[in-house]
């Protein structure tokens, strides 16, 4: 499924470099969710593509976006530099806030490593983030504390044969205290690549960001 025709390629300074991001926003759209991806993928990942283009046919837009340059992508200490990665997506939430002709609720969706840097992130921007998504996250990775002070309600998802990310996900689960829950897809590996499981992701990412988002 492609983009809506309003998509727009967008260039956000951040830490001295300029990010690469694809902006949605629909017709009358109610909220924005900022797209995280994992480390090794980009904003053209057809899973993340793919979520978005659902949000997008629900009122909710998206700003899809690179954290690291290219060059910066090539270094694998970059990629999974989770301090790095949560100021690039904050100071990406401050830049597209100041965009909007409409102050619009604001969420984040995380895949792997970007699960960890959209917690860090909600905890660090003065912009209130309202809810969080993570696919197959590594929410362990933002670290205790983070973990115990989030307050952005937060919904982890993750694959039910991908065993070791479960058991990571169940305890950064145990630390939060901020409303929660953990969805386990029957049948889904990690990258979610078994029939229907991908639109599973898709129609819990909706219902989550409509609960605390607000929908059309």
């Amino acid at each position: 499924m492609g983009f809506r025709p309003d998509a727009q390629e967008v260039v956000i300074p951040a830490g001295g470099v300029r990010l690469q991001g694809t902006l949605t926003l629909p017709p009358g759209a109610v909220s924005l969710v900022l797209v995280a991806h994992g480390s090794g993928s980009s904003r053209h990942s057809p899973r993340n593509r793919y979520v978005a283009a659902e949000l997008n046919r629900s009122s909710i837009g998206t700003l899809l976006m690179d954290l690291l340059s290219p060059q910066e992508d090539t270094e694998p200490a970059a990629r999974f530099d989770i301090d790095l990665l949560a100021a690039r997506l904050a100071q990406a939430t401050g830049w597209v806030a100041a965009r909007l002709a409409t102050p619009l609720p604001l969420g984040y969706f995380g895949a792997s490593t970007g699960a960890a840097a959209a917690i860090r992130a909600a905890n660090a921007s003065p912009i209130q983030i309202r809810a969080i998504v993570s696919r197959g996250g590594r929410p362990d990775m933002a670290e205790p504390a983070a973990l115990a002070t989030l307050v952005s309600p937060i919904l982890l998802i993750v694959g039910g044969l991908d065993t070791r990310v479960i058991e990571l996900n169940r305890a950064a689960f145990a630390l939060l205290r901020c409303p929660k829950e953990l969805v386990i897809v029957p049948g889904a590996t990690h990258l979610f690549e078994e029939p229907d499981t991908l639109e599973a992701v898709a129609r819990l990412a909706v219902q989550w960001f409509e609960r605390y988002l607000g929908n059309a």
